[in-house]
């Protein structure tokens, strides 16, 4: 039976989306616009899974002031214990 939460709406003010497939990663990044109109400003762009991409990915997304991050993959991912 679901149950009801105690959760708050909240506005993630930085958020970042991956859409992960096995060859690339599309990241969509959402934040306040620079014009400090109230609207948001929206980028998208797309890496390799190297991981040397991966890293610049991160950057990216450090620089950008990213503060979550949700992901969608259509493939299984594994958790191995201690990873």
């Amino acid at each position: 039976m679901l149950e009801e939460t105690r959760d708050r709406d909240e506005i993630v003010e930085r958020v970042a989306a991956l859409d992960i497939g096995k060859a690339e990663v599309v990241c969509c990044v959402r934040v306040p616009s620079p014009s400090g109109s109230g609207r948001r400003a929206q980028e998208v762009r797309t890496y390799p899974t190297m991981t040397r991409s991966l890293i610049a990915l991160g950057e990216w997304l450090a620089g950008v002031g990213v503060t979550r991050v949700v992901m969608e993959a259509t493939s299984e991912y594994v958790r191995h214990e201690g990873a």
